[in-house]
C-alpha cells in the first residue's frame, strides 16, 4: 500500500489527474517516489497515445498528432514544455550561476524560452505527423516512460543546485536500486512495442543511445553552469530526450528529404 502511495504521489506532482482521497500527502514521500516517474511516463503515454488513436479514425494525422499533443500538454500542465522554456531562458541569458538560476525562477518567459519551446514543439509534432499511425503509437508509449527516466537520471547522479523551489524534496540521492526499478518500469513498454512489431529494435536501440546521450550532455552542461540540477533541468532532460527518441524512429524508417 504505501507503494500505490508513493505512484499516486509522483502522479499528483507530474500530472492535473486526480488521486484518490485515501492516498493523502507526506513531503517526504516525494523524494521516495522518484522511482514512480517512469510509470507517470506510461499514464501520460496512454492518454496521448489513446487521444492520437481516436482522432486518427477521423482527421489526418497532423491533425491527430495536434490533438494529441494537446492532450499530454493538459494532462500534465505544461509541466514538463514550461521547464524547457525556463531552462532555455536560464542558459541562454544568464552568465554567472546566480543569475542562471534566478532567471529561471522568474515565471515570466523571454525569448529564448518562446523560441525553444516552439521550436521544441514544432519538431514533436513534425516528426510523430511523419510516422505511420502504429509507429506513431509505440513511439509515444515508448518515448514518455523513456524520457522520464532520463530525467530520473539526474536525480540519481547529480546534486540539487539550489536550496528552494518546487523539486526541492527531490533533491534526495535517488538510491541505485530505486533507479533500477525505474528502469524496469520504462523497459516494459519498449519490450512490448518491440514484441508486438510496432517498433524495431533498430529503432529502439538508436533511440535509447541518443536519448542517453542528449541526456548526458545536458547534465554536463547543467554541472558547468550551475553545479547541478533544478526541476527546469529535470523538464528540459525530459523534453528533449523524448523528441530525440521520436527522431530517431523516423530517421530508422529513411525518410530523408533527399534519395541519398
Amino acid at each position: 500500500m504505501h507503494q500505490v502511495r508513493l505512484f499516486f504521489t509522483a502522479l499528483q506532482f507530474f500530472t492535473r489527474l486526480p488521486i484518490p482521497g485515501w492516498v493523502g500527502f507526506d513531503a517526504a514521500w516525494l523524494s521516495q517516489a522518484s522511482r514512480y516517474f517512469p510509470l507517470v511516463g506510461v499514464v501520460v503515454a496512454a492518454i496521448t497515445a489513446g487521444v492520437y488513436a481516436l482522432a486518427a479514425w477521423i482527421f489526418p494525422a497532423p491533425v491527430a498528432v495536434l490533438l494529441s499533443t494537446s492532450a499530454g500538454i493538459y494532462a500534465t500542465g505544461a509541466f514538463h514544455e514550461d521547464g524547457f522554456a525556463d531552462m532555455c531562458d536560464g542558459f541562454g541569458g544568464g552568465m554567472r550561476p546566480e543569475r542562471v538560476l534566478e532567471i529561471m525562477k522568474d515565471s515570466r518567459i523571454g525569448a529564448y524560452g518562446a523560441i525553444g519551446i516552439i521550436c521544441l514543439l514544432g519538431t514533436k509534432c513534425a516528426t510523430l505527423s511523419m510516422l505511420p499511425p502504429l509507429a506513431a503509437i509505440a513511439a509515444m508509449l515508448v518515448g514518455h516512460p523513456l524520457s522520464r527516466l532520463m530525467a530520473t537520471s539526474l536525480i540519481w547522479r547529480l546534486d540539487y543546485a539550489r536550496t528552494e523551489g518546487k523539486a526541492k524534496p527531490l533533491a534526495q540521492k535517488m538510491s541505485t536500486i530505486e533507479f533500477l526499478l525505474a528502469a524496469v518500469t520504462a523497459a516494459i513498454p519498449a519490450l512490448a512495442m518491440t514484441a508486438c512489431g510496432w517498433l524495431s529494435w533498430s529503432a529502439l536501440a538508436t533511440g535509447i543511445v541518443a536519448a542517453a546521450i542528449a541526456t548526458i550532455w545536458l547534465a554536463r552542461k547543467f554541472v558547468h553552469r550551475i553545479a547541478g540540477y533544478t526541476g527546469d533541468c529535470l523538464g528540459a532532460v525530459q523534453q528533449l530526450s523524448e523528441v530525440v527518441f521520436y527522431l530517431c524512429v523516423l530517421a530508422s524508417m529513411h525518410h530523408g528529404a533527399l534519395p541519398w
